[in-house]
């Protein structure tokens, strides 16, 4: 029985990643749901079920008065690299989970002054969490590490979003 549901849920977070990476269907879902990371240039370019890859451009809308990039929307990048692993691996169980950002820390190491690229590669750890909270019955928490590079490869930025999951 566990075989079965393994690979059911295995089936339905690739689905999952089949509705977002096309980068057409993933504008969308933005502008429906997330209309400041539609108009802030936010783009999933790799996800998968063990980590996922978010751009950030530095355009007039993402700039803050230092000539850089306004540090929401690098949260907002590093929340989503985070974020896409937790929605495939939640959708992947048959039980309702609830989801919930409950905190996030952020350090500062260069200004972002071109595209920024925030990886995190917690997929698999993420999963495990929720697995956790659908089999025990009790919220799991889970602290996730994204780290934003420029395009010279230097870090820019990290986060850790903590993240919240409970069967419903």
């Amino acid at each position: 029985m566990e075989k079965i549901n393994e690979k059911a849920a295995a089936q339905n977070t690739a689905a999952f990643f089949s509705l977002i990476n096309p980068p057409f269907k993933f504008k969308l879902f933005l502008l429906r749901n997330l209309p400041a990371a539609y108009f802030s240039g936010l783009r999933i370019l790799q996800a998968d079920a063990d980590a996922c890859t978010v751009s950030i451009p530095f355009k007039w809308f993402t700039k803050n008065p230092f000539r850089s990039t306004y540090f929401a929307c690098l949260s907002m990048a590093a929340e989503m690299s985070t974020g896409v692993l937790a929605m495939a691996h939640v959708r992947g169980h048959k039980l309702a989970v609830s989801m919930l950002v409950t905190g996030i820390e952020g350090k500062f190491y260069k200004k972002a002054t071109g595209l920024t690229l925030f990886h995190c590669n917690d997929g698999e750890a993420i999963q495990n969490v929720i697995s956790i909270a659908v089999s025990s019955g009790t919220p799991q928490e889970i602290k996730s590490h994204s780290i934003g590079k420029n395009d010279r490869g230097e870090v820019v930025a990290e986060f850790w979003i903590t993240w919240s999951f409970k069967a419903k």
